[in-house]
């Protein structure tokens, strides 16, 4: 595992909390939140935000405050400049990617291309 200096992705404070919120409930602290791309879903590839404590060859690391985030280095390519944020409104809960990648997404918002 590589503790990068241009890591992939951001994570907005509100997501970092959230996720670090979530790793404290479960009473785990080896828990690292890996975000990842893989082929799937209606327009070719889908997100996957897990919590993972398992370390692959080529992941990359970085700590932001109340979690560390990891990403494949397959996944990398896809993810770069992109944003995790979290959203806890009326209309909306959960976290949210904004990537500058995606060239076209799917009428359900899961997957892009």
């Amino acid at each position: 595992m590589t503790i990068s200096e241009t890591f992939p992705i951001e994570l907005t404070e509100a997501a970092s909390i959230k996720a670090g919120f979530l790793v404290e409930q479960a009473g785990r602290d080896n828990l690292r939140l890996r975000v990842a791309v893989q082929p799937g879903g209606c327009s070719g590839l889908i997100y996957q935000l897990f919590f993972d404590e398992r370390e692959l060859e080529g992941d990359v690391i970085k700590d932001f405050g109340e979690i560390e985030v990891v990403v494949d280095k397959m996944s990398a390519p896809y993810l770069t400049g992109s944003t995790v944020s979290f959203e806890d409104t009326i209309e909306k809960q959960g976290f949210n990617i904004d990537n500058p990648n995606a060239t076209g997404t799917c009428s359900c918002g899961d997957s892009f291309h």
